[in-house]
Protein backbone atom coordinates (compact mmCIF):
# COMPACT_ATOMS: atom_id res chain seq x y z
CA UNK A 1 0.00 0.00 0.00
CA UNK A 2 1.02 3.06 -0.56
CA UNK A 3 2.01 5.01 3.11
CA UNK A 4 1.59 8.71 1.30
CA UNK A 5 -2.04 9.77 2.16
CA UNK A 6 -2.98 6.99 4.42
CA UNK A 7 -4.62 7.27 8.04
CA UNK A 8 -2.57 4.89 10.54
CA UNK A 9 -2.98 4.02 14.44
CA UNK A 10 -0.11 3.09 16.30
CA UNK A 11 -0.38 1.10 19.64
CA UNK A 12 1.86 2.30 22.26
CA UNK A 13 2.69 5.25 20.92
CA UNK A 14 4.09 7.46 23.60
CA UNK A 15 7.80 5.99 23.55
CA UNK A 16 10.32 3.11 22.20
CA UNK A 17 9.21 1.65 19.11
CA UNK A 18 5.98 3.45 18.76
CA UNK A 19 7.05 6.97 18.94
CA UNK A 20 9.47 6.26 16.15
CA UNK A 21 6.79 5.05 13.78
CA UNK A 22 4.45 8.16 14.85
CA UNK A 23 7.56 10.29 13.36
CA UNK A 24 8.35 8.01 10.35
CA UNK A 25 5.19 8.06 9.17
CA UNK A 26 4.84 11.47 9.29
CA UNK A 27 8.17 11.69 7.51
CA UNK A 28 6.31 9.59 4.69
CA UNK A 29 2.99 11.89 4.46
CA UNK A 30 0.37 10.67 6.63
CA UNK A 31 -2.59 12.51 6.30
CA UNK A 32 -3.08 11.40 9.92
CA UNK A 33 -1.86 9.06 12.45
CA UNK A 34 -4.00 8.09 15.81
CA UNK A 35 -1.15 7.75 18.26
CA UNK A 36 -2.65 5.55 20.77
CA UNK A 37 -1.56 5.01 24.44
CA UNK A 38 -3.02 4.14 28.59
CA UNK A 39 -2.45 7.86 28.91
CA UNK A 40 -2.48 9.81 26.11
CA UNK A 41 -1.28 13.15 27.80
CA UNK A 42 1.86 11.79 27.78
CA UNK A 43 2.07 11.95 23.79
CA UNK A 44 3.56 14.72 22.80
CA UNK A 45 1.84 17.03 20.10
CA UNK A 46 4.41 18.15 17.32
CA UNK A 47 2.51 18.24 14.35
CA UNK A 48 -1.18 18.60 13.86
CA UNK A 49 -1.72 15.01 12.22
CA UNK A 50 -1.26 13.66 15.34
CA UNK A 51 -4.48 13.14 16.71
CA UNK A 52 -3.60 11.37 20.97
CA UNK A 53 -6.07 8.50 21.52
CA UNK A 54 -6.92 6.59 24.97
CA UNK A 55 -6.25 2.56 23.94
CA UNK A 56 -5.62 -0.07 26.55
CA UNK A 57 -5.42 -3.59 24.94
CA UNK A 58 -6.86 -4.81 28.67
CA UNK A 59 -9.70 -2.74 28.58
CA UNK A 60 -11.95 -3.89 25.71
CA UNK A 61 -14.08 -0.67 25.91
CA UNK A 62 -11.45 1.61 25.18
CA UNK A 63 -10.63 -0.14 22.14
CA UNK A 64 -14.14 -0.18 21.02
CA UNK A 65 -14.07 3.39 21.59
CA UNK A 66 -11.00 4.14 19.30
CA UNK A 67 -12.20 2.12 16.48
CA UNK A 68 -15.26 4.28 16.71
CA UNK A 69 -12.74 7.83 16.50
CA UNK A 70 -10.70 6.45 14.09
CA UNK A 71 -13.01 4.96 11.58
CA UNK A 72 -11.05 6.24 8.72
CA UNK A 73 -7.39 4.06 9.09
CA UNK A 74 -6.17 2.36 6.82
CA UNK A 75 -2.27 1.51 8.70
CA UNK A 76 -3.06 -0.47 12.36
CA UNK A 77 0.72 -0.98 13.63
CA UNK A 78 0.09 -2.81 16.51
CA UNK A 79 3.14 -2.02 19.21
CA UNK A 80 2.04 -1.68 22.54
CA UNK A 81 3.55 -4.39 24.95
CA UNK A 82 5.15 -5.27 28.29
CA UNK A 83 7.57 -7.62 29.01
CA UNK A 84 6.84 -9.70 32.87
CA UNK A 85 10.24 -11.43 32.49
CA UNK A 86 8.50 -14.58 34.20
CA UNK A 87 10.38 -17.79 34.36
CA UNK A 88 7.57 -20.34 33.15
CA UNK A 89 8.47 -23.16 36.09
CA UNK A 90 9.21 -20.70 39.06
CA UNK A 91 7.47 -17.57 38.63
CA UNK A 92 3.46 -16.84 39.73
CA UNK A 93 1.22 -18.39 36.64
CA UNK A 94 -0.49 -14.88 36.87
CA UNK A 95 2.32 -13.09 35.36
CA UNK A 96 2.58 -15.92 32.27
CA UNK A 97 -1.27 -15.28 31.92
CA UNK A 98 -0.35 -11.36 31.90
CA UNK A 99 1.96 -11.64 28.69
CA UNK A 100 0.02 -13.87 27.47
CA UNK A 101 -2.86 -11.49 27.83
CA UNK A 102 -1.47 -8.25 26.56
CA UNK A 103 0.57 -10.02 22.94
CA UNK A 104 -1.81 -12.44 22.29
CA UNK A 105 -5.36 -11.58 23.10
CA UNK A 106 -5.08 -7.54 23.56
CA UNK A 107 -3.63 -7.74 20.32
CA UNK A 108 -6.23 -9.68 18.58
CA UNK A 109 -8.85 -7.48 20.36
CA UNK A 110 -7.59 -4.72 18.21
CA UNK A 111 -7.38 -6.51 15.37
CA UNK A 112 -10.82 -7.92 15.72
CA UNK A 113 -12.01 -3.91 16.38
CA UNK A 114 -9.87 -2.50 13.64
CA UNK A 115 -10.85 -5.44 10.77
CA UNK A 116 -13.94 -3.97 9.78
CA UNK A 117 -12.70 -0.12 9.77
CA UNK A 118 -10.12 -1.71 6.82
CA UNK A 119 -12.31 -3.44 5.00
CA UNK A 120 -14.42 -0.07 4.80
CA UNK A 121 -11.49 1.87 3.63
CA UNK A 122 -10.42 -0.75 1.04
CA UNK A 123 -8.37 -3.21 3.08
CA UNK A 124 -5.00 -1.07 3.87
CA UNK A 125 -2.60 -3.05 6.06
CA UNK A 126 -1.73 -4.39 9.91
CA UNK A 127 1.85 -4.69 11.52
CA UNK A 128 2.43 -6.10 14.60
CA UNK A 129 5.53 -6.08 15.91
CA UNK A 130 6.91 -9.34 17.12
CA UNK A 131 10.55 -11.00 18.03
CA UNK A 132 13.01 -13.22 17.36
CA UNK A 133 11.91 -14.76 20.82
CA UNK A 134 8.86 -15.66 18.49
CA UNK A 135 11.05 -18.58 17.64
CA UNK A 136 13.68 -19.30 20.47
CA UNK A 137 13.42 -19.19 24.30
CA UNK A 138 16.70 -18.09 26.20
CA UNK A 139 17.60 -18.54 30.09
CA UNK A 140 17.46 -14.43 30.49
CA UNK A 141 13.87 -14.15 31.83
CA UNK A 142 12.28 -14.98 28.62
CA UNK A 143 10.51 -17.62 28.85
CA UNK A 144 7.10 -16.23 29.32
CA UNK A 145 7.54 -13.38 27.26
CA UNK A 146 8.56 -15.77 23.76
CA UNK A 147 5.57 -17.83 25.26
CA UNK A 148 3.43 -14.66 24.46
CA UNK A 149 5.12 -14.04 21.24
CA UNK A 150 5.07 -17.53 19.55
CA UNK A 151 1.33 -17.25 19.71
CA UNK A 152 1.70 -13.80 18.55
CA UNK A 153 3.30 -14.92 15.74
CA UNK A 154 1.05 -17.85 14.39
CA UNK A 155 -2.05 -15.47 15.10
CA UNK A 156 -0.85 -13.08 12.93
CA UNK A 157 -0.68 -16.08 10.62
CA UNK A 158 -4.17 -16.69 11.25
CA UNK A 159 -5.41 -13.12 11.25
CA UNK A 160 -3.52 -13.18 7.74
CA UNK A 161 -5.41 -15.63 6.03
CA UNK A 162 -8.96 -14.69 7.68
CA UNK A 163 -8.21 -10.93 6.41
CA UNK A 164 -6.78 -11.93 2.57
CA UNK A 165 -10.45 -12.01 1.27
CA UNK A 166 -11.13 -8.47 2.30
CA UNK A 167 -7.40 -8.03 1.14
CA UNK A 168 -5.68 -6.53 3.72
CA UNK A 169 -1.90 -6.91 4.27
CA UNK A 170 -0.74 -8.64 7.52
CA UNK A 171 2.92 -8.09 8.45
CA UNK A 172 4.69 -9.72 11.17
CA UNK A 173 8.02 -7.67 12.31
CA UNK A 174 10.87 -9.42 13.85
CA UNK A 175 13.67 -8.33 15.84
CA UNK A 176 16.28 -9.07 18.61
CA UNK A 177 16.18 -5.98 20.77
CA UNK A 178 16.00 -2.22 20.14
CA UNK A 179 17.29 0.29 22.68
CA UNK A 180 14.09 0.98 24.26
CA UNK A 181 13.04 1.41 28.05
CA UNK A 182 11.71 -1.99 28.10
CA UNK A 183 14.98 -3.70 26.89
CA UNK A 184 16.96 -0.71 29.68
CA UNK A 185 18.05 -3.61 32.11
CA UNK A 186 19.45 -5.80 29.35
CA UNK A 187 22.82 -6.15 28.51
CA UNK A 188 22.56 -7.55 25.06
CA UNK A 189 23.59 -5.72 21.74
CA UNK A 190 20.68 -3.21 20.54
CA UNK A 191 19.67 -1.77 17.37
CA UNK A 192 17.88 1.90 17.14
CA UNK A 193 14.32 1.42 17.68
CA UNK A 194 14.31 3.74 14.11
CA UNK A 195 15.32 1.30 12.03
CA UNK A 196 12.70 -1.02 13.28
CA UNK A 197 9.81 1.21 12.26
CA UNK A 198 11.93 2.16 8.75
CA UNK A 199 12.01 -1.95 8.03
CA UNK A 200 8.33 -2.03 8.72
CA UNK A 201 7.12 0.52 6.65
CA UNK A 202 9.61 -0.82 3.86
CA UNK A 203 8.02 -3.53 3.73
CA UNK A 204 4.47 -2.42 3.71
CA UNK A 205 5.05 -0.50 0.87
CA UNK A 206 7.04 -3.26 -0.76
CA UNK A 207 3.75 -5.85 0.32
CA UNK A 208 6.08 -7.82 2.73
CA UNK A 209 3.86 -10.20 4.90
CA UNK A 210 7.10 -10.79 7.18
CA UNK A 211 10.13 -8.31 7.83
CA UNK A 212 13.19 -9.56 9.99
CA UNK A 213 14.84 -6.29 11.01
CA UNK A 214 18.39 -7.83 12.19
CA UNK A 215 20.88 -9.99 11.72
CA UNK A 216 19.82 -12.45 15.30
CA UNK A 217 16.36 -12.42 13.55
CA UNK A 218 17.74 -13.20 10.20
CA UNK A 219 19.60 -16.08 11.78
CA UNK A 220 17.27 -18.25 13.70
CA UNK A 221 14.73 -17.98 11.00
CA UNK A 222 17.37 -19.72 8.87
CA UNK A 223 18.10 -22.52 10.98
CA UNK A 224 14.72 -22.94 11.99
CA UNK A 225 14.10 -26.29 9.64
CA UNK A 226 17.33 -27.64 11.02
CA UNK A 227 18.60 -29.26 14.02
CA UNK A 228 17.42 -26.85 17.24
CA UNK A 229 20.89 -28.16 19.03
CA UNK A 230 21.80 -24.93 16.72
CA UNK A 231 20.24 -22.83 19.15
CA UNK A 232 20.25 -24.39 22.41
CA UNK A 233 23.81 -25.74 22.33
CA UNK A 234 22.59 -29.24 23.46
CA UNK A 235 22.89 -32.36 21.55
CA UNK A 236 19.41 -33.15 19.63
CA UNK A 237 19.27 -36.88 20.47
CA UNK A 238 18.76 -38.18 16.56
Amino acid sequence: MDIVGSTALVTGANRGIGRHFVEHLLERGVARVYATARRPESIGVSDPRIRPLHLDLLDEESISEAAKAAHDVTLLVNNAGISTGAHLLTDDLNMVRQDLEIHLFGTLRVIRAFAPVLASNGGGAIVNILSVLSWVATAEGSGSYSVAKAAEWNMTNGVRVELAGQKTLVQGVHLAAAATDMMAGSDAPKIDPADVARAALDGVQAGAIEVLVDDPSRFVKSVLAGDPAQLYGQPSGD
